[in-house]
């Protein structure tokens, strides 16, 4: 069975291997990227703050797959961020994206978000594809402080 949930404190170590394994999969700089982030170690007490929500793809008692949305550091408090949106290889292609995607944005707009930010790599080309169906466009520069300087495409999302 599969299941899309919120993070729980037990799922911590199996998202951030999760994340470093697509990371790596991709050949995604170490530094100036996800990779680095002092969360990925503990996602469900960065995503306890207010506003904030993580969800995991549960596949078998597996995490297979995970993404969230955040207030956007240094910006209108009206801007979330899509944040760590990632899928292992047997989580792709099964409509696993749009779900997620959808729940994402939905819990933005229940908490109030306008708009909706969120970084890639210029490669991620099935990633863009997903983002672009839900009405992301790409913005000339990037906004708020994400601390990703190795990510070079910014893309914005009215909700």
């Amino acid at each position: 069975m599969t299941q899309i949930r919120p993070i729980q404190e037990a799922d911590n170590q199996a998202v951030a291997k999760v994340i470093r394994t697509v990371l790596i999969e991709h050949n995604v700089p170490k530094v100036g990227t996800a990779y680095a982030d002092a969360s990925l170690d503990c996602m469900f007490e960065t995503y306890s703050v207010n506003r904030s929500r993580y969800f995991v793809v549960e596949h078998n008692n597996q995490i297979i797959g995970g993404a969230g949305i955040s207030q956007l550091a240094n910006e209108s408090e009206t801007i979330c961020e899509l944040q760590k949106m990632y899928f292992l290889p047997e989580a792709r292609g099964l409509g696993l994206g749009m779900q997620m995607m959808q729940q994402c944005l939905d819990e933005a707009r229940s908490f109030g978000y306008e708009q909706c930010y969120l970084e890639t790599m210029p490669y991620m080309h099935d990633a863009q594809k997903l983002y672009k169906k839900f009405g992301f466009a790409y913005i000339d520069a990037p906004m708020g402080c994400t601390g990703h300087t190795s990510c070079p495409v910014w893309m914005l999302k009215d909700l």
